[in-house]
């Protein structure tokens, strides 16, 4: 059921289609007094269950399974390890289409209304015959013309080959004969034409040619390539860590065509839809049709009919798709590519299940008896840690396309360059000066700034008022273009207050940058240059942040302005300045794993330049330029970051030495939260000692009207994991059947990211 609710519910199967229902085919049943939900069949048996009434199952939905038996058990896999339900997992797992009895959202077949001659009327003589008939309607004889024509139907009865005729679409046959549908109803009337609908596809066409070859690859591709084939032979999961712009891509566009040769099927896995869009294009024109594409900028029936094309007996032999492709069902699955596979992005963080797409992605390959190739130029630790001992093999692409120079990485000491007066607004006189350059030759820009809105506070000049989200523990974000306040936890909005309402002050400043500030004032700094912005407010959109990437990739914006998206594996030929405007929001994270995702961050925007035969310049903006892992992104330097950080990670037992299990609690009332959090803490430390830290208040500590509290386990590797899984379901089940605790709300996030 999708409810989030432990184990299965028996129903009996009325005579009517009981030997029709197969296991993965979904029921409507009843729930409760009045509810009804799809359900989907887990099992059929013939043991009825003693102690209670069992409910018949109302109506059966599908004449096939819409799952196969694999996807059931990987959902059972993916709701044991991170203590979910399994009907949260379904929830998550299924297009709104295929689980809802609601008319709106239930998935509809798109009809189409197509024209063809009656059989009457399909035979030489009787097309002569009927001309005469309508020599006084001339219109009808036009518009029957103009769809014999179009149809070829005339040579498909000379020749007698029915495969000849062209199917008419009805609103085509319209427009092409420049008839009204009046017409055409008359010639229905008559019997000479009739009208038939069929179901027509969602999904787009597009027209893209195919090329046959594959681009030859480099030597060092090549042997990165053979060490892939090699590494398969003895081992499920291979890790490819090739530095930015090495022609990871071209490598995995090979393997795919390998896979496919030998009758496979592939999952291309990314971690952000604004990547597929230039990916997809470029493995369209060597695969064509075979290649299908699942994220959620699809229309809801789109990605049905994805759903429904992958149990046909055609199916795409290649998906490319965010996290929540790993739902989909694969016939023949052969290989898994998981690019950028440190990307934060792949962990689901609301609602439950909470799941790391690359890890059910593992999962999943190793089920279907596939491969797994994990890619990235900065591996997550846990993946880097599991090569090292053995347990997934290691192949290194560390020379870039055609020889390219890995970018120049300038470190500028914002501190310095506000004391000397020499800053812009948040752009240092080295970056400035960069742009400017860069400008002056025709070349692109990048500029990172990992904040949305035009600044992240306002605050009152006179009494140091801010206004802050009356739901949330956090301050509201200042929207110029919406003319609004927003808070980014629970989307509260109030209009932009004209003056203080704590002291009446009038002036209002808007404290620090956000992206929309940022293009603000480069407009300002260079009018003359295209600028454009790419965050969440301006890619709503499929088409919104598709044309953001083809104006830039076409020449069409010279600045290109952007949160971490822009920082994804994009590759722009013209790019030779990528400006990092504020490294110290991401190094000064209170979280163990703040060096680690910064540095990959920058490491990532950075290999954004310079791509195209010439060495690209990254202006670093930080007020801590002394710190390490600063001097170890402007080397480009990985195996000092893995070994610094493994260093601390075994002083202070974390990741990937051990597992971490966070205990979410929320309340309305906070008196009555900080109670279940001491009292479950003391719980958990009598099974599990010294593993359990906290109750901990976490930095933002209320999100719509809930406060918060954390527990952190720490479980060492060795441990039985099932066993504390068991354990903790216990302990949850406990405290929710407590009357004072029962309208608290407990969730586990497991391997947090």
């Amino acid at each position: 059921m999708p409810l989030p609710l432990d184990g299965t519910f028996t129903y009996a199967l009325p005579e009517a289609f009981a030997q029709k229902v197969k296991e993965g085919c979904r029921l409507t049943v009843p729930f409760g007094a009045k509810k009804r939900y799809s359900a989907i069949v887990s099992r059929i048996h013939d043991q009825r269950p003693e102690g209670y009434e069992v409910k018949e199952a109302l109506e059966l939905l599908d004449d096939a399974p819409i799952l196969l038996p694999g996807q059931l058990r990987l959902w059972q896999w993916i709701a044991d390890y991170y203590l979910s339900s399994v009907g949260m997992v379904y929830k998550a797992a299924l297009p709104s289409g295929l689980k809802e009895e609601d008319e709106q959202t239930s998935y509809r077949p798109k009809m189409n209304s197509y024209v063809q001659l009656t059989d009457a009327y399909a035979q030489q003589q009787a097309l002569m015959d009927v001309f005469v008939e309508l020599k006084r309607s001339p219109k009808q004889a036009a518009l029957l013309m103009k769809y014999i024509e179009v149809s070829k139907v005339v040579a498909s009865i000379n020749l007698g080959n029915p495969s000849l005729k062209l199917e008419v679409e009805k609103g085509e046959l319209l427009k092409a004969a420049d008839a009204h549908s009046s017409i055409l109803q008359a010639l229905v009337e008559r019997g000479i034409l009739e009208i038939y609908e069929k179901q027509v596809l969602r999904l787009e066409h597009d027209e893209i040619p195919t090329q046959v070859l594959l681009r030859p690859l480099s030597p060092a591709q090549q042997q990165a390539f053979d060490a892939i084939l090699a590494a398969f032979q003895q081992q499920n999961i291979c890790l490819l860590h090739g530095v930015t712009s090495s022609g990871k891509t071209e490598v995995y566009i090979h393997l795919i065509q390998q896979t496919i040769e030998r009758g496979k099927q592939v999952l291309y896995l990314l971690p952000e839809i604004v990547l597929t869009t230039q990916l997809v294009n470029r493995l369209k024109r060597v695969f064509g049709g075979r290649l299908g594409v699942y994220h959620s900028k699809y229309s809801d029936a789109e990605r049905v009919e994805v759903w429904q094309k992958q149990l046909s007996q055609e199916p795409y032999d290649i998906i490319v798709g965010v996290r929540s492709s790993v739902f989909l069902p694969f016939q023949r699955l052969g290989l898994v590519i998981v690019d950028e596979e440190h990307e934060q992005s792949f962990k689901q963080q609301d609602p439950t299940p909470r799941y790391h797409g690359r890890n059910v992605a593992l999962v999943l390959a190793q089920m279907s008896g596939a491969k797994t190739l994990l890619g990235t130029a900065t591996p997550s630790l846990e993946t880097y840690y599991n090569c090292q001992v053995g347990k997934y093999a290691l192949v290194e692409l560390f020379e870039r396309y055609q020889q390219v120079t890995l970018p120049h990485i300038e470190v500028v000491n914002l501190a310095e360059q506000r004391r000397r007066k020499l800053m812009s607004g948040p752009f240092s006189d080295p970056l400035v000066v960069a742009i400017r350059e860069a400008l002056s030759q025709g070349e692109q820009v990048i500029l990172f700034q990992n904040r949305r809105g035009y600044s992240p506070n306002v605050e009152c000049h006179q009494c140091g008022w801010v206004p802050r989200c009356p739901h949330c523990d956090v301050s509201l974000t200042h929207h110029k273009r919406l003319n609004q306040m927003t808070c980014h936890y629970c989307g509260y909005t109030i209009p932009i207050a004209l003056k203080c309402p704590n002291c009446e002050g009038m002036q209002l400043d808007s404290i620090g940058f956000g992206t929309e500030r940022i293009e603000d004032v480069i407009r300002r700094l260079f009018p003359e240059a295209r600028v454009a912005r790419m965050d969440l407010d301006t890619t709503r959109s499929r088409s919104s942040y598709e044309k953001i990437l083809s104006d830039f990739q076409h020449g069409k914006t010279d600045i290109l302005v952007g949160t971490q998206m822009v920082t994804k594996g994009l590759d722009f030929e013209r790019v030779s300045v990528v400006g990092i405007l504020n490294a110290d929001t991401m190094l000064n994270m209170p979280d163990f794993r703040a060096y680690e995702h910064a540095f990959q961050m920058m490491e990532q925007v950075a290999g954004r330049a310079g791509r195209s035969g010439k060495q690209g310049r990254v202006v670093l903006q930080t007020k801590t330029p002394v710190l390490p892992v600063v001097d170890m992104v402007a080397r480009h330097d990985y195996l000092s970051l893995y070994q610094t950080q493994m260093e601390e990670r075994q002083a202070f037992r974390y990741p990937p030495l051990t597992r971490l299990i966070y205990v979410y609690m929320k309340h309305r009332y906070e008196s009555v939260l900080n109670g279940l959090a001491y009292d479950m803490s003391a719980t958990l430390r009598a099974v599990f000692g010294d593993r359990v830290l906290g109750p901990d208040t976490p930095p933002i500590a209320r999100i719509q009207n809930l406060y918060i509290r954390k527990i952190v386990l720490k479980i060492e590797l060795a441990a039985p994991i099932p066993e504390v899984r068991a354990r903790l379901r216990q302990v949850a089940q406990y405290y929710a059947s407590q009357p004072q605790f029962k309208s608290a709300t407990v969730y586990f996030d497991v391997d947090p990211v």
